[in-house]
């Protein structure tokens, strides 16, 4: 077996792990199975560490999974996350994809290097609108070169941007090009996921490859439908909203054992009982 063949046979291994369960007649849809799809983002340019900590506690809380951030925070992420469940994730050539593959590719690499093990790339938008699909197809393959079977890797085609036609051979180009995951929108467009734009990809990669759903996703019906149209991720900043919901309103605010509590608890959502501590 060569070494590409190699990597895709462990991409894909992880990614049977972590990506979503799947029923005989397609992609299952319960409730339970959502928060595990969903990763918990924060991609805002303002964002503090303060609040990356805070989405990094709410993914532990509620078994998230990933945590998806921009480059300069994943070594944090990675170190807030370390011992979890929960990915470390980051986004490449974001939010535009004009940067060229060889800067998209050190990109990844050394996203890889300070923790990431989950990275959503923007493809060249430009470029597919132009009908380049073999610029668009080694474009994503240089990420995923430089991923090395170390990270998945999930393509942003910005559906939003494209015709239908070009969904689809931006999302044959993704595959053929190895990636793990095909995904909606970067949320910095002029519109996010749609239920019709989820089929559309899940029928054009196929069940072996995650489809993930981005922008717009707010509360636990739109995550359902998503899920039900064939997602097996995600990307949203209201998984807490979500979670609440699968819990009738109430959130249960269980310990995430961060043992940084002395009379309060600092993410503010455990009450210290003093035999407790």
């Amino acid at each position: 077996m060569d070494i590409n063949a190699l990597v895709k046979q462990i991409t894909e291994e992880v990614l049977k792990k972590i990506g979503g369960e799947q029923g005989a007649s397609g992609f299952k849809s319960a409730d339970g199975d959502v928060l595990k799809k969903i990763d918990h983002t924060l991609l805002k340019p303002d964002a503090t560490k303060q609040q990356v900590k805070k989405i990094c506690d709410e993914a532990k809380q509620h078994g998230f999974a990933s945590v998806c951030v921009n480059p300069s925070y994943i070594g944090y992420v990675a170190n807030e996350l370390k011992g979890s469940a929960v990915s470390p994730c980051c986004v490449i050539g974001f939010p535009l994809g004009a940067t060229m593959p060889e800067v998209k590719a050190f990109e990844t690499e050394t996203a890889i290097n300070a923790g990431a093990r989950e990275v959503d790339m923007v493809i060249n938008i430009g470029a597919a609108k132009s009908g380049e699909w073999e610029l668009v197809q080694r474009d994503i393959e240089a990420v995923v070169r430089a991923s090395r079977g170390r990270a998945l890797v999930k393509v942003i085609i910005e559906t939003c941007l494209l015709t239908d036609a070009e969904k689809a051979e931006a999302c044959k180009a993704s595959k053929q090009a190895g990636a793990d995951f095909v995904k909606t929108s970067t949320g910095f467009s002029k519109g996010g996921a749609t239920i019709e734009d989820v089929r559309l990809m899940r029928e054009t990669v196929g069940p072996n490859i995650g489809v993930k759903a981005s922008g717009g996703v707010r509360d636990l019906k739109s995550a359902t439908d998503m899920v039900n149209a064939g997602a097996t991720r995600l990307g949203t900043s209201s998984g807490v909203e979500i979670a609440k919901a699968l819990q009738g309103g109430a959130l249960e605010h269980a310990c995430i054992g961060c043992g940084n509590c002395s009379k309060a608890c600092p993410t503010g959502r455990v009450s210290i009982v003093k035999n407790e501590y």
